[in-house]
């Protein structure tokens, strides 16, 4: 699936949705939801591409895996609180969307502790 058709569905889905909400508003909500669902599924590979290219050169660089999935899972904390919060946001929750973003700041926060701990483990060890 190429962006010119990912894009047709979102816009097509965003007519349909501004119909829906005047009439049925918890209709387009679903609808929101299922095409970024739809979406989703349609980016997967290109998602597991990405991630194969970069444990190659994760290995490659010999780097530590665990500085690789971390980074990952940061990625992935991201998307998904972005995801949810543009999904609460269309329901007309913005308070909502503000506390799952600062859920995912803080989740993002608290994962990265491994790496700062260890950047300033070796800022350290160059330290005269």
């Amino acid at each position: 699936m190429n962006i010119i058709q990912i894009v047709a569905i979102g816009l097509v889905s965003t007519v349909i949705m501004i119909i829906l909400r005047e009439e049925r508003p918890e209709i387009a909500v679903v609808l929101s939801i299922a095409t970024g669902a739809l979406i989703f599924i349609f980016i997967i590979d290109k998602v597991v591409y990405v991630i194969d290219v970069l444990k190659d050169l994760s290995n490659k660089a010999d780097l530590d895996f665990i500085y690789f999935t971390t980074i990952l899972k940061i990625i992935g904390i991201a998307y998904v609180c972005e995801f949810g919060s543009q999904i609460a946001k269309d329901a007309g929750e913005e308070s909502i969307a503000t506390k799952i973003e600062l859920a995912g700041k803080v989740m993002i926060l608290v994962i990265s502790i491994p790496i700062l701990m260890a950047l300033l483990d070796l800022i350290i060890k160059i330290m005269p």
